[in-house]
């Protein structure tokens, strides 16, 4: 449906940041700032899914894959 505007390392970064944000989420219930670490999400869905809306907004793409 949307074009990916994510390269390959821009996902890889997304999706380990995401994952990691939520492994601190699961682990340490008792953190005052545990609901920010669901902020997580976002990348590990930006960087699963390919597609970020913010580079969609200001025209930027890191991906070179020319299909």
């Amino acid at each position: 449906m949307f074009k990916k505007n994510e390269g390959i390392a821009d996902r890889a970064i997304r999706i380990i940041i995401g994952a990691a944000l939520l492994v601190i989420w699961f682990m340490y219930p008792d953190l005052s700032y545990r609901n920010w670490l669901l902020l997580g999400l976002i990348p590990l869905i930006t960087g699963l899914v390919g597609w970020c809306a913010i580079y969609a907004i200001v025209g930027k793409s890191t991906n070179t894959d020319k299909g």
